[in-house]
């Protein structure tokens, strides 16, 4: 009899795993024990990796039995309760869970990707919206920072889009430096972007190609000492490892979806942290099969 456990089970296992390390047992002590509080959180990490609604997420836990065993469930949780999980939870709920993920992995990088990608707010075809003329020009843009070595999302931040990227190449940057590597005290890794991060945050070392002014590159001093270094980069193999961002975000729109089902902005913004906690946990057994 084949004893291979099922990627589902797996991906509830873990998820349930982080949110136990992480999260209080109930919200309040008064609360029906019915449910765990990690029980809902790994439900509704589940149900967006399935890519199923909170409807469907019930009716199919209704039918599996092992992810119910890993999940030690008694009774499956009805939709609303789903629902409910989801809007409780807190962006730092996510972080803290992707911190005690890539802990574990004892995560360490020489170079640090960083990029932005985009998810549309509405499942309907560009066709349909071109031919109604409701054509969305918004979108939800999750910008992420990824190790070029275990592909592995390290932190992310999100906002309302269109709107620039450089204005989130500190924050990305502060999220992600603990697990660049380190000699001594001193922190010898490099982070990688595109031309769309270049503006005053950028640093001398960062490898972040200066943007065209006027027809040409930017006349300043450290725009052109930072472009030397790129053009360096590009002929050593290192600044193509930023194309592995893009590797991420193939992913993460293949198998989760490039849309956001959400209504308000806050679970609009919550749903793309979501969505880069999911992949991890998906790549996970990846890294260090059973």
């Amino acid at each position: 009899m084949n004893t291979r456990e099922s990627r589902y089970v797996t991906v509830a296992r873990i998820a349930y795993q982080l949110a136990q390390a992480t999260m209080p047992s109930y919200w309040h002590r008064k609360s029906p024990h019915r449910f765990t509080v990690p029980q809902l959180a790994a439900c509704v990490m589940v149900a967006y990796y399935m890519k199923l609604s909170y409807r469907d997420m019930e009716e199919w836990l209704l039918a599996s039995d092992k992810v119910c065993q890993a999940l030690e469930l008694k009774e499956i949780p009805d939709h609303s309760t789903l629902n409910r999980a989801f809007h409780r939870l807190r962006m730092r709920n996510l972080d803290q869970m992707n911190q005690k993920l890539l802990e574990e992995l004892q995560v360490e990088e020489d170079a640090i990707g960083v990029d932005s990608t985009g998810y549309s707010l509405s499942e309907a075809s560009v066709y349909y919206q071109t031919r109604s003329g409701r054509v969305q020009r918004e979108f939800i843009k999750g910008a992420y920072a990824i190790g070029t070595r275990s592909q592995l999302i390290l932190c992310w931040r999100q906002g309302r889009a269109p709107n620039g990227d450089a204005r989130l190449l500190n924050p990305l940057r502060r999220g992600a430096h603990r697990y660049g590597r380190v000699e001594g005290r001193r922190h010898v890794w490099v982070l990688l972007a595109d031309g769309g991060f270049d503006g005053k945050m950028a640093r001398p070392d960062d490898l972040i190609p200066p943007r065209w002014f006027r027809g040409a590159y930017h006349p300043s001093p450290e725009r052109q000492a930072r472009r030397e270094l790129v053009d360096a980069a590009r002929l050593d193999g290192l600044f193509g490892q930023r194309w592995k961002c893009e590797t991420v975000f193939s992913v993460i729109k293949r198998k989760l979806g490039d849309t956001i089902r959400s209504r308000l902005l806050t679970y609009q913004l919550r749903e793309s942290a979501l969505k880069g906690l999911v992949y991890n946990i998906h790549v996970q057994p990846f890294l260090h099969p059973a």
